[in-house]
C-alpha cells in the first residue's frame, strides 16, 4: 500500500466493526468480500485481516454458529408449515353460526382464521349504533384517542407519544368530517379510560358464550374511527376477535408460519406495508402467500395469535375486539423480553 493510502486508512476496528463482522459471518458472508468492504472503509488490509481471522477462530462465534444452527432447525420446521397452509385455499372461509367444538376443533387449535357470521343478530348495538347516538348517549364522557399520527411514520410503535383527551362528542364530530384520514384513531390501547368513561355502550354488547367467557373482566375494547384508519401489519400476543358493529374494514393477514419472511423488525411490528410491498426492500415477501377479506357489519374475524395482520377503514368504522376465550389464551408471558429483533 502507497504513502497515500497508508494516510487515508486510519479507521480503527471498534466494536461496532467487530459486532458487522460476526453478524455476516454468521449469515454465511464471504470474507474476502467483507475485507473488501472493511478496506473501502478505511481500515488497513493487514488490520482487516487479523481482524477476521479473530473472528473466525473465536469461540464466542463458535458458540453463536451454535445457536444458529439449532434456529435453522426450527426455521425448517416453520417452512414446512407454511408450505403446508399453501396446499389449502388461499381464502379466510366465512362459517355462519360456527358451532363451539367445531370452533375449538378446525380454528382455535389450529391457528386458522376464520370469520363468523349470524352471532351479532341480536346485539342492541347493530341497531342503535350511530355517530348520533354515541353523541346523544356519551357526549359529554372525557376520552382518549389515538392524535397526530400522520406527523409520526412508526405511530403504532410510538403510541404514548399520540393520547389526547377530549369530549366524546368532540371525537365524533371529528370522525363525522375529516373522514378519511388516518390522524386519528380511538384503538384497544384507549382501552383503560374509555371503558369505563363510555360505560353505557358496553350494555348494547351481547356475550358471546359460545366462544368467549362471561365471567372475565376482559369484556372487550373499542375501536372507532374514520374511514382511511390504517392499522399496519403487526400480530397479536392472543388469540383475538374482531366484531364489526359499523362499516366495513380491509383485512391482509399472513399466517404465523411465514414470520421469517415477515421482516419483523421491532416488538410485533414490521416496516412491509401492505398496501404497496416494496419487494426490492423485502425480496422474502415473495414467498408469503397473503389472505385478504372484508369484514363486514355483523361479521367476526378470528385472528389467531401471532398472525401478522394490516387493517384499513373503509368507512366509518366501530369494532370490539375480545380475547376473553373460554380456553387457553396467555401467551403473552411467555413472549421475549428482549423485543428488537
Amino acid at each position: 500500500m502507497d504513502t497515500q493510502n497508508q494516510a487515508a486508512a486510519t479507521v480503527v476496528v471498534d466494536n461496532e466493526w467487530r459486532r458487522w463482522i460476526a453478524e455476516n459471518l454468521l449469515l454465511g458472508s464471504n470474507p474476502n468480500d467483507l475485507l473488501q468492504v472493511m478496506v473501502a472503509g478505511g481500515i488497513a488490509p493487514d488490520m482487516a485481516v487479523t481482524e477476521l481471522q479473530a473472528a473466525q477462530q473465536s469461540p464466542y462465534l463458535a458458540g453463536a454458529q451454535r445457536l444458529k444452527n439449532r434456529l435453522a432447525k426450527r426455521d425448517w420446521v416453520l417452512d414446512n408449515l407454511r408450505r403446508l397452509e399453501h396446499l389449502r385455499a388461499a381464502e379466510i372461509p366465512r362459517r355462519h353460526r360456527l358451532g363451539t367444538r367445531e370452533f375449538f376443533d378446525e380454528f382455535y387449535t389450529a391457528g386458522r382464521p376464520v370469520i363468523i357470521t349470524g352471532m351479532m343478530d341480536r346485539w342492541p348495538a347493530m341497531n342503535k349504533w350511530s355517530l348520533d347516538y354515541f353523541a346523544s348517549r356519551c357526549g359529554n364522557a372525557e376520552v382518549q384517542v389515538q392524535f397526530g399520527r400522520n406527523s409520526n411514520q412508526h405511530y403504532e410503535l410510538d403510541k404514548k407519544r399520540h393520547e389526547k383527551t377530549m369530549r366524546f362528542a368532540e371525537y365524533v364530530n371529528l370522525v363525522r368530517a375529516q373522514s378519511p384520514t388516518n390522524d386519528f384513531y380511538m384503538t384497544a390501547y384507549n382501552d383503560s379510560r374509555n371503558r369505563a368513561a363510555l360505560a353505557e355502550l358496553w350494555n348494547d354488547v351481547l356475550p358471546l358464550p359460545e366462544y368467549l367467557d362471561p365471567s372475565s373482566q376482559d369484556s372487550g375494547f373499542l375501536w372507532f374511527g374514520p374511514a382511511g384508519t390504517i392499522t399496519p401489519f403487526h400480530h397479536d400476543l392472543t388469540n383475538n376477535f374482531m366484531a364489526q358493529i359499523i362499516g366495513r374494514k380491509r383485512i391482509v393477514l399472513v399466517p404465523a408460519t411465514e414470520i421469517a419472511s415477515m421482516y419483523n423488525h421491532e416488538h410485533c411490528f414490521t416496516y412491509v406495508d401492505a398496501r404497496n410491498i416494496d419487494l426490492q426492500r423485502f425480496p422474502e415477501m415473495r414467498r408469503v402467500r397473503p389472505l385478504e377479506c372484508t369484514l363486514n357489519p355483523g361479521e367476526i374475524l378470528f385472528l389467531p395469535v401471532g398472525c401478522w395482520h394490516f387493517v384499513e377503514g373503509l368507512e366509518v368504522s366501530v369494532t370490539m375486539s375480545f380475547i376473553n376465550f373460554r380456553w387457553q389464551n396467555d401467551f403473552t408471558s411467555s413472549y421475549p423480553a428482549d423485543r428488537a429483533f
